[in-house]
């Protein structure tokens, strides 16, 4: 992960300067110490003054200019480095780096690294696309340097196409990603997210309030660890996270088949879908139109997908939650040992800050020995890690037998 890690930004001379300020912050709020190199060009699109203003560092562009009490700034970076981040990327800043080239500041301290370098390159589509760029790019590749894709959309020159810049806040999940320690790389990861909505006509359903963000924080700490992520997740708002396996569903049906379908292959699932306990056992095929009186509608149960899931186990790890209003250990314990989990993560509804649609959480992590973690206030990142911690645990107990 970035924070407490040294990051050296380095920025070209592209319209995409300007997004540098944005990332300088996204870094910074994840705890990153971050060092700035700017090329000449670069100084033309964006001031200095403001990036050492959002780092809180010192801004580097002169190849000549002492670092500090005799430093040589282009070692001094490129050792103090954790990574280095060239975003913008121009092709020329590509060119120089394919070329062994190293005439700037910036060129200079890649030269001398030993850090991992991700290339963000932003330029016009045509530029993007040409094959001398290309090359350079699969050459680089080849040589252990690291990238982002270019994003596709409106560029500067107003037309549509692939060059722009990623948003900052993708740049910065993928510098964390390169940063976290693998401990989960070989698992394959089933995650279920967010609530389902059962229909009673084509207006109307009934579903719950689950914003789906703790899934979601499932997904993008396993896959920063290592795990090869499937995301199953009912209606939300949230953006798909990076690098993962994703699966948009409506209903507890649809659930129930996308995991079915992908259980043989994995190792750990973790239920953190809030799935409708009932459906409408008729649903109309036109909307119900509203007339005097009470509207009476029979529900059925929806497919338990846990305890199919439980049937199938085998040796995987299997984790599921219960947000409960009261009773909240006695219930999660009960939850646990009817559907044979490995691990309850249990909340209560109600506590400020906990439950539905907050980024932060406060729960219970209860195992089949009887053992509770009780975790504070913390954001869901945090708690997912926590949780990908014991999994990690049960995991290896599991491979010793």
């Amino acid at each position: 992960m970035v924070k407490d890690k040294t990051i050296v930004l380095g920025i070209t001379g592209g319209i995409a300067a300007y997004k540098a300020a944005e990332l300088t912050r996204e870094f910074v709020k994840r705890g990153a110490k971050v060092k700035i190199i700017m090329t000449l060009n670069a100084t033309r699109f964006i001031a200095p003054l403001t990036l050492q203003t959002l780092s809180g560092n010192p801004v580097y562009s002169d190849m000549f200019s002492l670092a500090g009490d005799s430093e040589i700034p282009h070692i001094s970076l490129a050792q103090s480095a954790d990574i280095i981040v060239v975003a913008p990327a121009t092709a020329n800043i590509i060119g120089k780096i394919a070329s062994g080239i190293a005439d700037d500041l910036l060129s200079t301290t890649i030269i001398a690294t030993k850090a991992p370098v991700l290339i963000c390159p932003a330029m016009n589509s045509n530029m993007y696309e040409n094959p001398i760029l290309r090359s350079n790019i699969d050459k680089l590749a080849a040589l252990g340097y690291l990238f982002v894709n270019a994003g596709y959309g409106e560029l500067a020159c107003k037309s549509q196409g692939s060059g722009r810049l990623p948003d900052p806040g993708d740049i910065a999940e993928e510098v964390e990603v390169l940063l976290t320690e693998k401990d989960l790389e070989g698992h394959r990861v089933l995650i279920t997210a967010g609530p389902t909505r059962e229909s009673f006509d084509p207006v109307r359903y009934i579903s719950n309030h689950s914003s789906g963000k703790m899934g979601y924080a499932l997904a993008i700490m396993a896959r920063r660890r290592g795990a090869d992520v499937t995301l199953i997740s009912g209606p939300t708002s949230l953006s798909i996270p990076a690098g993962v396996k994703f699966t948009g569903v409506s209903s507890a049906e649809e659930m129930r088949e996308a995991v079915m379908e992908c259980l043989e292959d994995s190792t750990v699932i973790i239920k953190a879908a809030a799935v409708a306990d009932y459906r409408p056992s008729v649903a109309s095929d036109s909307k119900i139109k509203k007339k005097d009186g009470a509207l009476d509608v029979h529900l059925e149960r929806t497919p338990d997908i846990i305890s199919e899931v439980s049937s199938r186990k085998g040796g995987r790890v299997l984790v599921g939650f219960a947000m409960e209003t009261g009773n909240l250990v006695e219930n999660a314990k009960s939850k646990m040992i009817a559907r044979d989990m490995d691990l309850v993560v249990a909340n209560e509804l109600g506590r400020p800050g906990s439950g539905f649609q907050h980024d932060t959480n406060i729960v219970k992590i209860i195992d089949r020995s009887g053992g509770i973690e009780e975790l504070p206030l913390m954001d869901k990142k945090d708690v997912a890690d926590r949780i990908l911690d014991r999994i990690l645990e049960i995991s290896g107990k599991k491979a010793k037998r």
